[in-house]
């Protein structure tokens, strides 16, 4: 007996969405950073976090950069797919896609000083 159709569609969709992410791990290095800077961040979410509501916070920005980064990898991608020489819209595509990376990096980082910051005041440290 078959699976019926929308668990055969979820199965499909979950092996497409697993290849991609080994090819993000095996393709792009700035992608292996920032599962590393994750796995660092994710457990000090707890720790710095005053409630479960930051710690969602800071996981979810935590995310968002690997996010942003798989989908800036899929613009690079496609852009090389379609031709390996010079054109100005390709590079503004590629650079739109680093700038926001960048910008999701900058987000992340002001958060974890934000609840990083009032974590100290609560505490006495600052």
């Amino acid at each position: 007996m078959n699976a019926p159709p929308g668990l055969q569609r979820l199965a499909r969709a979950t092996g497409y969405s697993l290849r991609g992410f080994r090819a993000a791990w095996r393709h792009e290095a700035a992608f292996r950073q920032e599962c590393v800077l994750a796995a660092v961040l994710a457990p000090c979410a707890f720790l710095l976090a005053e409630n479960l509501a930051q710690a969602a916070l800071l996981l979810a920005v935590t995310a968002l950069v690997l996010v942003v980064e798989l989908l800036n990898s899929a613009i690079e991608a496609a852009m090389d797919r379609i031709g390996t020489e010079r054109h100005p819209l390709a590079g503004r595509a590629k650079d739109l896609g680093s700038a926001a990376v960048f910008a999701t990096l900058v987000l992340a980082a002001v958060v974890q000083l934000i609840v990083g910051y009032q974590h100290g005041i609560e505490h006495g440290h600052v």
